[in-house]
């Protein structure tokens, strides 16, 4: 393995890092000082970065973990060892001068296959009744959670991908074209037992959750139909519970540029600052949470709402409601045309 695409020199800037991250698809990079290893850099720290209100712009140095912990040339039989009783993400191999020989990666002693498994029982509901007019004309035939992605559909992805860290249970809440969706999944081979719930009018992407009431009694994940998340489902739920939150948006740290000069003018109309194509910083929903049972109890029978405005309702009711940061290319959407190409290319299809 070219171990070069997971160093990166520990003056780049967090944004950037973070990009080498997605490109890495190791959730990591190790940093450098004059060549030689100066820290680490994971998803993790990027969230715990971003959650004291970091400057993506920063050089990764503030970022990063100074005392990563490291093993010597002498060491690998050790190193292997502590990979196997540990969480670490990747264990790095170094010289007596401290440059990086070798990276041994959690995903390939483990298998790809191989993940964390939830501590408990957690429910997965996805919010599967809408029409889909973004990927018109598409969804004219299909309803949006039966459009293949490769050769099985968006949902199947979902499902998958939550049935491996050990959900058993998954609510449709289905509305547009339901039976169809239904006949599918009478006859689907699935890691999880699905469960239809019918939503006879259109009650946003939030108000669809009261028809669950007296359903669900536990934390549960919620989800759109149409996005993936290639991420660590456990440390989400994990974090959701140690926060205590009501509530906790999944969001995505993406990096948006501006394909024009931006100008900014002062009062009289003379021109106080230009910059060429600008890039900023932003989280993003991803479309998929952790909720506590009160979210559901928060909602009236048959109530249509949103779900910003369902999280708004429970900060009014003294509820906590939190964010968990994930990185950019960790979160696969495909609720436009041209998201469905890129989704593809990401998973190999």
């Amino acid at each position: 393995m070219d171990i070069n695409k997971y160093l990166v020199p520990e003056d780049i800037s967090v944004a950037e890092a973070v990009r080498r991250i997605d490109e890495g698809k190791k959730k990591v990079v190790f940093c450098l000082r004059d060549g030689r290893l100066s820290g680490c850099f994971t998803d993790g720290d990027m969230r715990r970065y971003i959650l004291r209100d970091g400057n993506m712009e920063n050089p990764v140095s503030r970022a990063m973990n100074p005392h990563p912990i490291v093993f010597s040339t002498l060491q690998e039989a050790e190193a292997l060892a502590f990979m196997k009783r540990s969480l670490a993400v990747a264990v790095p191999i170094i010289s007596e001068s401290r440059e990086v020989v070798k990276i041994y990666f959690r995903d390939e002693l483990d298998g790809e296959g191989a993940v964390r498994q939830l501590p408990e029982r957690v429910p997965l509901v996805i919010m599967a009744g809408g029409k889909g007019t973004r990927l018109y004309p598409y969804t004219h035939i299909l309803p949006k959670p039966l459009i293949p992605i490769g050769e099985i559909p968006i949902m199947d992805h979902i499902i998958g991908r939550f049935g491996r860290y050990g959900v058993e249970d998954a609510y449709l809440i289905l509305n547009h074209k339901r039976n169809m969706i239904k006949a599918y999944y009478n006859e689907a081979d699935l890691p999880c037992r699905i469960h239809y719930v019918d939503e006879d009018r259109f009650l946003g992407t939030g108000g669809g959750l009261s028809l669950l009431r007296g359903k669900i009694g536990s934390t549960f994940f919620l989800s759109n139909c149409d996005c993936l998340l290639d991420a660590d489902y456990t440390c989400m739920y994990e974090y959701h519970k140690e926060h205590k939150n009501a509530l906790t948006f999944i969001l995505a740290a993406k990096r948006v540029g501006i394909p024009y000069g931006v100008v900014d003018l002062a009062r009289d109309g003379t021109i106080e600052m230009i910059r060429e194509k600008p890039e900023y910083d932003f989280l993003v929903n991803t479309g998929i949470y952790l909720a506590e049972p009160c979210v559901i109890d928060c909602l009236g029978d048959g109530e249509h709402m949103d779900m910003p405005d369902v999280a708004r309702r429970l900060m009014e009711r003294g509820f906590r409601v939190g964010g968990y940061p994930i990185t950019e290319k960790s979160w696969l959407d495909m609720g436009q045309l041209s998201e469905m190409q890129n989704m593809m290319k990401e998973l190999g299809l």
